[in-house]
């Protein structure tokens, strides 16, 4: 028995491969799908099912497209909608694998088709836990991403969460494995773990939602406390998740398209498009074509590109250093942006050595600022709950997640000083800010990690907010 996490830290999510005596699974594929047809290949086997964990709403799953080309059967759990052929499963309903079996445990809350699934080794003896966005290490997936057709609260779902987790996962065996389908940084949960496997018993112990600290009023409370809004472009992926999309092999032939300089320039006066520029940040500071926006490979892309641009039906042009135009290509139709038109061919490079007008951001160093703090406009575009931990007092707080809407009370005539935790987000800050208009930005060079190196005697341990 084979079972393999392939862990994708841009969208800190979970697919999961298994394999048994010629035959195998794929459980929440992403969109790509070559890597689970190869490990099938590879040992001889026959990939005999894909498992749906729900209808997923911060990428583009890879079911479809990997049943097309393999021929396996789709399963989701009960309540599941799709308009294409699968098999939706009955609770506890069982399934073989060679000689492993796995079977289906509807735990409705996340969504009311989340579905668990139960792998028992050849021995009959439970092993492991699927968990999807059901249960992850040290939280439960949110309840207010549920199609809105489904007609119900978040309250209610978070009730029915509850009653999932505690009936139907608590008294499983301790000693099974816990592989839940996101990890921290994931916009489907509040509070979860770095790590991407637990012990049922540990998570008995560490997660408020199965060691009984708190009752179904309180869960509820807890859960649909303070919860950030979602990203604008999960109800698209759930859409096409649910109802189908173009296979990934059709979007890379037609995006994947050198453009001369003056095609390129051509393409930016279309309406609905934007250049996006994935270079990394401390190239991109340097020198970018004007209007463009900043969103680096190096960093979370796939999901900050769904918070920024927020439309999967924009068209993208890109910018990219050598070599990188089809992986920005790929982890962009993992989110469900299809329509890139192609890449400026020779890159900036072309763009800036052709005499074309090009702008930049000026940065400054931690020790630098700490000369001139208290005299200049400082934002701090960390989450709330980061500033927990330390910020600067005389920098407000405007999160890059509420950037467009708070941004314009600023004053875009004044010079703006910027930072966040290292450098990436600050840069995509100021990207959006020169795209509106704003003459004057600074990026804070290392963000708040380097200025906390520097001893401001402004920093304080608790957040004001």
């Amino acid at each position: 028995m084979i079972v393999k996490q392939i862990y994708t830290g841009c969208l800190f999510q979970g697919a999961y491969y298994i394999e048994s005596n010629g035959e195998a699974a794929v459980i929440d594929p992403l969109r790509e799908v070559s890597q689970y047809i190869e490990l099938a290949e590879s040992s001889n086997s026959k990939i005999k099912y894909i498992f749906e964990t729900h209808f997923h709403a911060d990428f583009i799953s890879g079911h479809l497209t990997l049943s097309r080309k393999t021929r396996a059967p789709i399963i989701f759990g009960p309540n599941a909608k799709p308009e294409f052929e699968c098999i939706i499963a009955k609770d506890n309903e069982e399934f073989r694998i060679g000689k492993i079996t796995i079977t289906a445990i509807h735990t409705p809350g996340h969504t009311l088709e989340s579905t668990c699934y139960l792998l028992k080794d050849e021995n009959k003896k439970e092993y492991c836990l699927f968990t999807g966005d059901t249960l992850f290490l040290g939280d439960v997936g949110r309840p207010d991403l549920a199609q809105k057709s489904q007609k119900i609260t978040k309250e209610e779902l978070a009730g029915i969460l509850f009653d999932s987790v505690n009936n139907k996962i608590k008294y499983l065996p301790e000693h099974i494995l816990i592989y839940p389908a996101h990890g921290a940084g994931s916009a489907c949960g509040k509070n979860m773990m770095k790590e991407t496997v637990d012990t049922l018993a540990n998570q008995k112990i560490i997660n408020y939602a199965l060691n009984g600290s708190l009752n179904k009023e309180d869960f509820i409370k807890e859960l649909t406390h303070d919860l950030p809004n979602p990203p604008v472009y999960f109800p698209s992926n759930v859409k096409l998740n649910q109802e189908g999309y173009l296979d990934f092999d059709k979007v890379l032939e037609k995006s994947l398209k050198e453009l001369s300089l003056d095609k390129f320039k051509m393409l930016m006066q279309n309406d609905n498009t934007v250049v996006l520029d994935v270079r990394n940040q401390n190239l991109f500071k340097q020198g970018f074509v004007p209007g463009s926006i900043f969103i680096g490979l190096n960093g979370s892309f796939a999901p900050w590109v769904g918070s920024v641009i927020k439309e999967i039906d924009t068209k993208i042009l890109l910018i990219s250093e050598k070599d990188k135009e089809q992986e920005a290509i790929i982890r962009l139709s993992r989110v469900g942006f299809d329509n890139c038109l192609g890449f400026l061919d020779g890159g900036f490079d072309v763009w800036k050595n052709s005499d074309n007008q090009f702008d930049s951001v000026d940065s400054i160093s931690a020790k630098d600022l700490n000369k001139i703090i208290g005299s200049i406009s400082l934002i701090d575009v960390r989450k709330n709950g980061e500033r927990n931990n330390g910020y600067l007092n005389e920098s407000i707080n405007i999160p890059l997640d509420d950037f467009t809407d708070d941004v314009l009370e600023i004053d875009k005539m004044d010079k703006h000083f910027i930072h966040c935790a290292g450098g990436y987000r600050s840069m995509i800050a100021a990207s959006l800010l020169k795209r509106n208009g704003f003459k004057s930005i600074v990026d804070v060079s290392g963000g708040f990690a380097a200025i906390r190196k520097e001893n401001f005697n402004i920093l304080e341990k608790t957040c004001i907010n």
